[in-house]
């Protein structure tokens, strides 16, 4: 069998929304990078970015330098993540449901916080990826 037979049978089995998913993990881990960047290293072309959410970067610029940090961690996390889900590893699988676990926590207590709006989109999105997740076609793809 060629390679290419088997990358063809190999993409016919997964679950829909697999690759979806994948480039969500990629997507994140880039915007988590950039604002990590940005944080870490003010004063740069990059810095306008921030008029997307002028708010949140109000929250996060007193505390620049920690939260940077902590923003290459998840963006690290995201990246890892997304390359054992697109090479179909366990434990791929097991830090992307671990970090959307994590997230609907959080809007679970920026909800409580009073933010109904942000934290309710937050709840929804990130519990119908966990529901994805934790699906019994995608927990096969990854046995």
């Amino acid at each position: 069998m060629h390679d290419e037979d088997k990358f063809e049978m190999q993409s016919a089995s997964l679950p829909f929304g697999f690759t979806a998913l994948g480039v969500f993990l990629c997507f994140g881990a880039t915007m988590a990078c950039l604002a990590g960047a940005t944080l870490l290293w003010p004063g740069t072309l990059l810095d306008p970015i921030w008029k997307l959410n002028p708010s949140a970067y109000r929250q996060l610029a007193p505390i620049g330098r920690l939260m940077g940090a902590a923003f290459l961690v998840l963006a690290s996390a995201l990246a890892i993540a997304a390359a054992g889900w697109f090479r179909r590893r366990v434990w791929g699988w097991r830090l992307a449901v671990a970090i959307i676990a994590i997230q609907l926590m959080g809007d679970a207590i920026n909800c409580i916080r009073g933010d109904w709006f942000g934290g309710g989109v937050g709840v929804v999105i990130a519990g119908a990826l966990l529901a994805y997740l934790l699906s019994s076609k995608v927990r096969h793809a990854f046995s």
